[in-house]
């Protein structure tokens, strides 16, 4: 990846850091996005903790074969779960830099869809 939009991307991520803080009552969901897999963790900024954690590569998610937009879904799906079975149910959406569309977006849908609010 050129520096150009690596850069690009830290600069939309400053820009968004800047304004978008997670409490204990209303975390912080950060999504992170490589070539091959997703990750997401819902955070307590004041704590500086992790709350709840799903990834692309945690065994439920990873046997099942399918595109990474359909990963991303199942990643937004088990995130809603855990986090409903920690009594979390209102987050701060963090996209860390990347634009909203695609796996980012898919991520979103099925998390607002399994109950989580944002």
């Amino acid at each position: 990846m050129s520096l150009q939009k690596i850069q690009r991307r830290l600069t939309i991520k400053h820009r968004i850091r800047k304004r978008v803080s997670g409490t204990t009552e209303k975390p912080r969901l950060s999504v992170f996005r490589s070539n091959t897999n997703i990750y997401v963790q819902l955070i307590d900024d004041i704590k500086g903790s992790t709350l709840v954690s799903v990834s692309s590569k945690d065994k439920e998610i990873a046997a099942s074969k399918g595109t990474k937009i359909e990963q991303a879904v199942q990643v937004g799906k088990l995130l809603a779960e855990k986090s409903l079975q920690k009594g979390i149910s209102d987050v701060v959406f963090d996209r860390n830099g990347y634009l909203y569309h695609g796996r980012v977006k898919s991520l979103a849908d099925a998390a607002r869809e399994g109950g989580l609010k944002f």
